[in-house]
């Protein structure tokens, strides 16, 4: 399944509570820098977190740290998994892509997760981002 296919015609990208709250975990964690990480699985269905380091250790940008990324797509490989998802904080705007985040949308085939932190409450969106044109796209937190 290519992954135009799973963002377009999937209802939602699935995941499992305790990835989705392990991921705001690390999202809080990371405050009042941003956090990152990668989501993978198959088809729709997140079934792995990696937690990634921010080296930019800013509020307003991240970049992935090389060594970690290196070490998750061998750990992806080795396991069957694709990567479905790209995820990041917005400590202080909303959860949606900046022109940076558009800008920097390599892989057109993933989702890219938002998670903004200026409510009490976390907000989390997910995005397809091509070409420059974002589209929303469903997330469901599934129970366990």
């Amino acid at each position: 399944m290519t992954g135009d296919r799973r963002v377009e015609t999937a209802d939602c990208l699935i995941i499992p509570r305790q990835i989705f709250d392990a991921m705001l975990s690390h999202c809080k964690g990371g405050y009042p820098n941003e956090a990152c990480g990668i989501l993978a699985g198959e088809g729709n269905i997140i079934s792995k977190l990696y937690t990634m380091s921010n080296t930019e250790k800013s509020p307003v940008s991240y970049h992935m740290d090389a060594t970690e990324q290196l070490k998750v797509m061998k750990d992806m490989r080795n396991n069957d998994l694709s990567m479905l998802a790209i995820f990041h904080s917005h400590p202080s705007s909303s959860a949606y892509p900046s022109g940076k985040d558009v800008d920097l949308a390599f892989y057109e085939e993933e989702a890219y997760i938002i998670i903004s932190l200026i409510e009490r409450d976390a907000v989390v969106k997910a995005f397809s981002i091509r070409g420059g044109d974002t589209k929303e796209i469903g997330i469901c937190v599934q129970e366990d």
